[in-house]
C-alpha cells in the first residue's frame, strides 16, 4: 500500500545522504509519495552541489567501496528519486535563515513552503530525520 514518506535532512555528508536517498528512491520506486525536506547544512550543500559528498576518511572509504560495487552516489539517487516523482522542499523560514531568497531556489527545490503547510502534509505520513 502506497503512502507518504518524509525524509527530513539537516546533515549532508555521505552517510546521512546515502541513507536518505537510498530509502527515498526505494520508496518512490514502490509508489510512495516521497518528500525530501532540506534544512541547514543539507540545504546549503544542495544549493552548492555538494550534497552527499564524503567529509571524513571513513566516508571517503565508504564512498569508494560503494563506487566499486556500482552503487550510485547520493546525488544521483536523489536525482533519480526526483525523476520518479519525489519532491525536494524546504521551509520558507529555514531558507531565509540560511541566507537564501525562496525565488533563487527555483529548480533546486520543487517548492519552498510555510511550516504550517509542511506540517499538514506530514499528517499520517512516515517521517525519518537524518
Amino acid at each position: 500500500m502506497a503512502g507518504r514518506v518524509f525524509f527530513f535532512l539537516q546533515h549532508a555528508t555521505y552517510e546521512p545522504a546515502f541513507q536518505a536517498t537510498s530509502m527515498g528512491i526505494t520508496a518512490a520506486a514502490m509508489g510512495d509519495e516521497v518528500y525530501f525536506v532540506f534544512a541547514f547544512d543539507a540545504l546549503r550543500a544542495l544549493v552548492r552541489g555538494s550534497f552527499g559528498l564524503p567529509h571524513t576518511e571513513k566516508e571517503l572509504s565508504e564512498s569508494a567501496r560503494a563506487e566499486g560495487l556500482g552503487v550510485p552516489t547520493p546525488a544521483r539517487m536523489l536525482e533519480e528519486a526526483r525523476a520518479l516523482g519525489a519532491k525536494l522542499v524546504a521551509c520558507d523560514t529555514t531558507v531565509r535563515i540560511c541566507g537564501y531568497a525562496p525565488d533563487e531556489l527555483k529548480g533546486t527545490l520543487d517548492e519552498v513552503m510555510g511550516l504550517a503547510s509542511l506540517w499538514r502534509l506530514t499528517a499520517g505520513a512516515r517521517t525519518l530525520a537524518l
